[in-house]
């Protein structure tokens, strides 16, 4: 037999526990194809299902736990991180926060089912003050029906496999095959929801004379500057009223970017690269209405659309003194 069925029935119920709590800890090992095995093999009686199901479950219980004390202790903070580390654009900070304000037990209790949630949803609980108890009760429940139901997904291909006996023999030589295509699927699935979102980023870029009709318009919109200050050197200028913040610097200053209006970001870089960059950062941390200014600064200039002056920021020279 291959992988996965091959290891488990050495190592047992140790590699499923370490399985799903390493999944659950955030790193992209899914755990999918090792409970299916698993439940595969308590139909042939190589494992016991109840056994099974609670080492998945107290992994995932250990791991959940772990990163809502985290939350708890750390708040805002290991969200940001967990953020800038996820490849799921679609459900970050924001959005987590928001599902929780609105169903709190229930959001613990579906995580599991809903991609880039399962590792945000505990920590978020923490920071949102859930007690202990609740936690572990609802959080409890949502293992409990992740586990069991991809056990019984792989029982019931088990039983398969008793009725027709030839079919263990196919699984025996592609299974190893198969566990691999789960895992780089894992990957291009979150791979491609990201492009996509990338391409409707392209597709939402604001002109700038619909920028200029809006500020025109006193229209409530925040403009961002992701230049480098040595950009600024030879052409100290900025959009009326425009943040200047490096995209580096974009976590520390996250604060002072409203959430209720549309966030406008322009750079100086060919098909506006980093504001979309930065506006895949936004999105994560929840930010909604974001979109690049298509040509940037120097599309807006060569329009002779209104510039607000800066400060001219002044290189670092070091001179040297030769004493005398």
């Amino acid at each position: 037999m291959a992988l996965p069925t091959h290891i488990l029935l050495v190592y047992g119920y140790l590699l499923l526990f370490v399985w799903v709590l390493v999944e659950q800890l955030g790193a992209p090992l899914p755990a999918i194809p090792v409970l299916l095995a698993a439940g595969a093999l308590s139909a042939q009686h190589e494992l016991s299902i109840l056994v099974a199901l609670a080492a998945g479950v107290v992994a995932s219980l250990i791991a959940d736990t772990a990163w809502f004390l985290i939350g708890r202790r750390f708040g805002h903070h290991v969200l940001r991180i967990l953020c800038k580390l996820s490849l799921e654009p679609t459900v970050c900070v924001r959005q987590t926060q928001n599902s929780f304000a609105e169903r709190r037990a229930f959001t613990l209790v579906i995580a599991k089912f809903v991609p880039g949630l399962a590792t945000l949803a505990p920590p978020v609980a923490g920071e949102n003050g859930m007690s202990i108890s609740s936690f572990l009760l609802y959080d409890g429940i949502g293992s409990f029906l992740w586990v069991g139901g991809m056990l019984a997904g792989g029982r019931l291909f088990g039983d398969a496999l008793k009725r027709d006996p030839t079919l263990l023999n196919w699984v025996g030589r592609f299974s190893g095959a198969l566990l691999v295509l789960g895992i780089l699927a894992f990957f291009i699935g979150r791979l491609y929801r990201r492009q996509l979102f990338l391409r409707k980023l392209v597709d939402a870029r604001l002109e700038p004379e619909e920028l200029k009709r809006q500020l025109d318009a006193g229209e409530p919109v925040f403009i961002v500057d992701l230049r480098h200050p040595l950009e600024l050197v030879p052409d100290p200028y900025t959009l009326p009223g425009a943040l200047h913040v490096s995209p580096e610097a974009l976590a520390e200053r996250v604060q002072e970017i409203p959430r209720d209006r549309e966030i406008v970001l322009y750079c100086t870089c060919p098909n506006e690269a980093t504001a979309a960059k930065t506006a895949l950062t936004l999105h994560k941390l929840g930010f909604e209405r974001v979109r690049p200014l298509r040509g940037g600064f120097d599309e807006w200039k060569r329009l002779g659309y209104p510039l607000d002056a800066v400060p001219p920021v002044q290189p670092l020279v070091q001179v040297a003194v030769t004493p005398k």
